[in-house]
């Protein structure tokens, strides 16, 4: 794909207005990760903020705190990968309208970890 450098320049300030606004809405996009069956649930936001904890009284044996701690830690990688997913979407709605999809690093290039 050839790239016109002042096609890009045109669209800089728009780039940075929509940036802005990304800002915004990350704080606004919460996911859910679970583990265990729902006993654990983790809430966190687009910002990488952990808002809530849910644990189920019977994941709480004290008898069991390791087991425990693993499915936080697991409840805590599902919520990452949801959220990970949940801004690659948004990022590459972003890319996509201002026509910088095929600049390497940007999603939906086309590289691993884009969208």
């Amino acid at each position: 794909m050839e790239l016109n450098p002042f096609d890009i320049l045109k669209n800089a300030q728009k780039l940075k207005e929509q940036m802005g606004v990304f800002q915004e809405k990350l704080g606004m996009i919460t996911v859910t990760g679970s583990s265990g069956g729902g006993m654990v649930e983790i809430r966190i936001n687009g910002r990488m903020e952990l808002l809530a904890v849910r644990i189920a009284p019977e994941a709480a044996d004290p008898r069991d705190v390791e087991m425990l701690q693993d499915l936080i830690v697991a409840a805590f990688a599902d919520a990452m990968e949801k959220i990970r997913d949940a801004i690659n979407r948004e990022m590459g709605a972003l890319a996509g309208g201002l026509g910088l999809a095929g600049i390497p690093g940007f999603p939906g290039a086309g590289f691993p970890g884009t969208v």
